[in-house]
């Protein structure tokens, strides 16, 4: 029986109106108290077969979940970009996962539709940060007063638009960037960037791949020459950003037809933006007869010079191109930009050539920290964005169809036994090994089969399994079971973890 102490406050209030009134009134009234009780204790209970809600099991549109299998490949891209930033003389940042609102649509005014905003917690307006660099890396500098650093990050982004999975692209994604930030003299940070670009991308093995780089101050000097008016700059620009996935034909019809340009404005820049080289390309626009009268221009192509020395001197200059058609849409950059793609993606006979589009890019931005600073400070950054979302996609179909198989663990040790009644013992050894600072793993079962046991050894990639029975507690040693041979030797007690360590440095 329910207990009474349980019953909803209302109930009660009627309980107690009806015992206070007089007996004839009470008697008449008491069959509708009864039901009023009886329909309160039961609607207090739990409905016995009470349906689950209908609801579909998956994940949101442009998000993925990552298997232990992937989290292993991740990581490994991971730690070798990281380890290349550290050879650098990086320093490890992180910012918050969101912002304030009024400053991401201030710097993304036309990207503003692509924020994914939050609720109004507290009385600020916040949204989840777009990338790492134009407000997190920005801000973080102006608002610490500082005037130079090394910085890499490696952080998530969200960006609310169509994810297109095949291509390495999502609504939540994984940015990896480097940072120079501060005064020095021209193109010393910036061939580093390159220098940087050239290592990652050679020791992830992905393939032959190009640098393109050109200078947005001669693409401005190009605007101009060529007619483009000046308020038209960024448009433009824009549509010229998208040569890496349309003909130059859709481009020249977006920029006449949809961005207001004149056709022979637009013809001309077309013959420019066929043009792509070295250092000869450099030293030929410095002659010609337009370019040349352009202030602007003639100051990134002496950087573009100057630059390929550096890149020279460093041996990547064969990885990289002068390419005009470069444009990097992004309006905060102010001087050198580059873009790194795949000349061709590793893959077996027979199989399909996977299309990524760019696998890193970067360039320099002198204005964007004096936009935080409230006396409008200068801090010149130059960077990098390491593709990491698309550089796993390409390594994961790799390895899809080269059925290689991925160890999910690191365990090096197995502990086993033979017999029953022999769970404290394996407690005990391991809890050594662990202490070690030895990877080791047990079956979580008083009495497991040895055979379970080695084929679990056989299957996870285990490398060392080590014995315990009754033989070896009485003789003082312990059996240790090479996974791969099969082969065993007894080891005394004492001399075990020494032995593990020698054999785990010699493998």
């Amino acid at each position: 029986m329910p207990q009474l102490g349980l019953l909803p406050r209302r109930t009660w209030a009627t309980l107690l109106s009806q015992l206070l009134r007089p007996p004839r009134a009470a008697c008449i009234s008491a069959v509708g108290c009864h039901s009023q009780v009886a329909e309160a204790l039961l609607t207090s209970q739990p409905k016995p077969h009470q349906e689950k809600p209908n609801f579909i099991i998956k994940i949101p549109k442009g998000t993925r979940d990552l298997s232990p299998q992937q989290m292993v490949v991740r990581e490994k891209i991971l730690d070798m970009v990281v380890s290349c930033f550290k050879r650098h003389g990086a320093k490890g940042l992180d910012t918050p996962a969101f912002e304030l609102t009024e400053m991401l649509t201030e710097k993304y005014e036309e990207h503003s539709g692509l924020m994914y905003d939050l609720k109004d917690q507290g009385g600020e307006l916040l949204s989840l940060r777009y990338d790492l660099t134009e407000v997190p890396f920005a801000r973080y500098l102006a608002m610490n007063k500082l005037k130079k650093m090394k910085r890499y990050q490696v952080g998530k982004v969200w960006r609310r638009e169509s994810p297109t999975i095949v291509q390495g692209r999502y609504r939540e994604f994984c940015q990896c960037d480097f940072d120079i930030a501060g005064h020095f003299d021209p193109m010393i940070p910036d061939a580093e960037c390159l220098k940087i670009m050239c290592e990652v991308l050679s020791g992830l093995q992905l393939g032959d791949f190009l640098i393109k780089v050109n200078d947005r101050r001669i693409v401005d000097g190009m605007f101009a020459v060529c007619g483009v008016p000046e308020s038209k700059f960024r448009a433009i620009c824009a549509s010229m950003d998208k040569l890496d996935k349309m003909s130059w034909r859709d481009v020249r019809h977006e920029m006449v037809a949809k961005k207001g340009l004149a056709p022979e404005v637009a013809d001309r820049i077309g013959e420019y933006i066929q043009c792509h080289g070295g250092v000869s390309l450099i030293e030929q626009l410095f002659q010609d007869p337009r370019l040349s009268q352009n202030k602007q221009a003639l100051e990134g192509l002496g950087d573009l010079k100057l630059l390929f020395e550096y890149l020279t001197l460093f041996g990547i200059a064969e990885k990289i191109c002068f390419d005009l058609s470069l444009a990097r849409g992004v309006d905060y950059y102010t001087g050198v930009i580059y873009e790194a793609v795949l000349l061709q993606t590793p893959a077996q006979a027979g199989e399909e050539p996977l299309n990524v589009g760019s696998v890193a890019a970067g360039g320099r931005y002198d204005e964007l920290v004096a936009t935080f600073d409230p006396k409008g400070h200068k801090v010149p950054c130059v960077g990098l964005s390491i593709g990491i979302e698309r550089i796993f996609y390409i390594v994961e179909q790799r390895m899809k169809n080269s059925f290689k198989k991925v160890r999910t663990t690191e365990t090096q040790v197995f502990v086993a036994t033979p017999q029953k009644n022999f769970l404290r013992e394996r407690l005990k050894l391991i809890a050594e090994l662990w202490d070690a600072g030895i990877k080791a793993e047990m079956l979580y079962k008083n009495n497991p089969k040895l055979l379970t046991q080695l084929h679990y050894c056989e299957n996870t990639g285990i490398p060392l399994v080590v014995i315990i029975g009754e033989q070896e507690q009485k003789e003082g040693v312990i059996k240790l079971r090479s996974v791969a041979s099969r082969e065993e030797v007894a080891i005394k007690r004492e001399n075990l973890v020494a032995e593990i360590q020698k054999r785990l440095s010699e493998s």
